[in-house]
């Protein structure tokens, strides 16, 4: 399980007067972030959107939608909402100061503000920040296997349905099972079941970059593999059927150890695709694999075109 890597900070300032975004230009250059400017609040809503940026400096002076609506509408949107807002403004209004952390607002720096003062700032909500993404992203980490659970997996099949109905690619979902894990714990003990789930999380996860293992619950795990058909799935998920069957078990050597898998597509589920209806579809191409025997992967049937 790989965890998130560094990368240069994004820092957006909303402001409609050009003067503030040329001083910050070049008052920053020499920091370590990537800085993008918007000089009114509807282009700075739908550039927070696009970027999710780190930081948000916004003007609370600005005409037609000031600040406090503009903030009041990044924290109503879940793709924004935890965005950290510096609230900036001229007036030195302790009212406005109070209003804007009611509104969510991380800090608050007065104009004509210091460059040192604001360097420091920004990095403290930076620091907070990066902390904040940490600990957001080991809460959806598995601890047995690595792997990224079922929270996250939720979220990122929702995401990756919308992209692929959107751009118009492919998208597939397996679902796997160990065959006969509670006979396995039953006749080796839990210790060596948890070995094996670790071990089915290790082959799960060695695939491709671009592929999202996750464990579903128990010895269930799903893959989301994106701009993927039928076909390469089918490939990609024999081979992990493959490397498991082939592995052998130094704790245990007379164990063999398989899993099933059963793969959907968004032609293999109800129009239009939602995620319910394709793990569904998954579920059901995973049932047909355990009643074929186990130990083999089964692709869910295309459901017919309504005409």
């Amino acid at each position: 399980m790989m965890m998130m890597q560094p990368s240069v900070p994004k820092l957006l300032a909303i402001d409609d007067s050009e003067l503030i975004h040329r001083l910050l230009r070049l008052r920053l250059q020499n920091e370590r972030i990537e800085m993008h400017s918007a000089t009114g609040s509807p282009e700075g809503l739908r550039m927070a959107k696009e970027l999710k940026p780190d930081v948000i400096l916004l003007d609370v002076d600005m005409p037609h939608m000031d600040g406090f609506e503009v903030i009041s509408r990044l924290k109503a949107d879940p793709e924004t909402q935890d965005i950290a807002v510096i609230f900036v403004s001229a007036a030195n209004d302790p009212g406005n100061r109070v209003r804007g952390l009611d509104l969510g607002a991380v800090d608050f720096i007065s104009k004509p503000f210091d460059i040192v003062e604001l360097k420091a700032r920004l990095r403290s909500a930076l620091r907070v920040q990066h902390l904040i993404a940490i600990l957001a992203q080991k809460a959806q980490i598995d601890g047995l296997s690595g792997l990224w659970n079922r929270t996250y997996f939720d979220q990122r099949l929702t995401a990756e349905l919308s992209e692929a109905l959107r751009y118009g690619r492919p998208l597939t979902l397996v679902l796997a099972d160990i065959d006969h894990f509670k006979e396995t714990n039953d006749r080796y003990g839990h210790l060596f079941g948890d070995v094996v789930i670790e071990r089915f999380a290790n082959i799960l996860s060695s695939g491709r970059v671009t592929d999202i293992a996750c464990r579903y619950g128990g010895e269930e795990f799903a893959i989301i593999l994106p701009n993927t058909t039928i076909a390469e799935a089918l490939d990609v998920t024999d081979r992990y059927r493959n490397q498991l069957e082939s592995a052998t078990w130094p704790e245990q050597p007379s164990a063999t150890i398989t899993a099933s898998f059963g793969i959907s597509d968004l032609s293999s589920c109800d129009q239009p695709p939602m995620v319910k209806s394709l793990c569904a579809s998954a579920d059901q191409a995973l049932y047909s694999a355990k009643q074929a025997g186990r130990n083999c992967v089964r692709a869910a049937a295309r459901t017919p075109v309504a005409r």
